[in-house]
């Protein structure tokens, strides 16, 4: 799809020619415990959706869903066996990987990463040099690198972002991180006039969302891993075709999630072609 940092083609799913010879009979449900890299969002919409329409137990799986956020370690919880699956980042796993991490990527859902977003009170990317960027803890270890060589920007203008848009809302010399489906709305909402640029769009070649697993996790089950890979596209697919089910567990494990917000996500998601563009729309799904 793209030149630069990618994983390679034949790690974005668990050797899912064993799907041929998966059988569905009736048996025990194979627990699976996927952790979110966030709070229940539009961005998880998939998994929900395979949990709702019961995919999962159609596949003989008991997947429990389990939020991330700010203040959790996915890799740590991974690595500590207390998640079987984890929702992450390509560069997060690489780098995981150099630090002799055990562990591989499964699939990758996302074509694209959307959460590198940039609203900006400029018109195109290199307005960034005058301004204040604000980058979480994760961007800086992800896609700040990328951006800071691709437009000559310095580690002095970064300050944390806390999640909170407010700052960027009353300062013009701000600019902030943003996920195409989730604070684009919000400043918008807030009536801000501001252009957003998707740094997939402008070069960054990772793939978003990608789902990792232990190795040993692959290795002993690797059938289960195939079924939970399958149900959850499947759940993608379902998702995005009507999205009510699975956004009613979301507001069941996000109170604080709107319908407002929820139909943004799933909009941008559509028009995006974050499931079904990019490698998926080349070359297919599992290949």
């Amino acid at each position: 799809m793209k030149t630069g940092a990618r994983l390679p083609r034949g790690i974005r799913w668990l050797g899912l020619m064993a799907l041929g010879s998966v059988s569905l009979a009736v048996q025990a449900e194979e627990k699976i415990v996927l952790l979110t890299s966030w709070y229940a969002q539009a961005e998880q919409g998939g998994y929900y959706q395979a949990q709702a329409t019961g995919l999962y137990k159609k596949y003989g799986l008991d997947v429990e869903i389990r939020s991330g956020g700010p203040q959790v370690n996915g890799m740590q919880l991974l690595l500590s066996k207390r998640a079987d699956v984890i929702i992450g980042y390509d560069l997060q796993l690489l780098e995981g990987i150099q630090r002799g991490f055990q562990a591989k990527a499964i699939a990758a859902p996302f074509q694209y990463d959307p959460g590198a977003a940039d609203p900006c009170r400029c018109h195109l990317l290199q307005g960034l040099k005058d301004k204040t960027l604000l980058v979480s803890s994760s961007g800086q270890a992800t896609w700040w690198p990328w951006l800071k060589a691709q437009y000559q920007l310095s580690d002095a203008q970064v300050r944390p972002y806390t999640f909170n848009i407010q700052p960027f809302v009353v300062d013009d010399a701000v600019a902030q991180q943003a996920y195409v489906s989730s604070e684009v709305f919000q400043v918008q909402k807030a009536g801000v006039k501001a252009n957003f640029f998707l740094f997939s769009e402008h070069g960054y070649p990772p793939y978003g969302g990608i789902l990792i697993a232990r190795p040993d996790t692959i290795a002993e089950r690797k059938a289960a891993m195939a079924k939970f890979v399958r149900a959850s596209m499947e759940g993608w697919v379902s998702y995005l075709k009507d999205p009510a089910p699975g956004n009613a567990l979301i507001k069941q494990d996000n109170p604080k999630m709107t319908d407002d917000l929820l139909a943004w996500g799933v909009t941008q998601i559509r028009e995006h072609h974050l499931i079904d563009g990019g490698d998926a729309a080349s070359r297919g799904w599992g290949r």
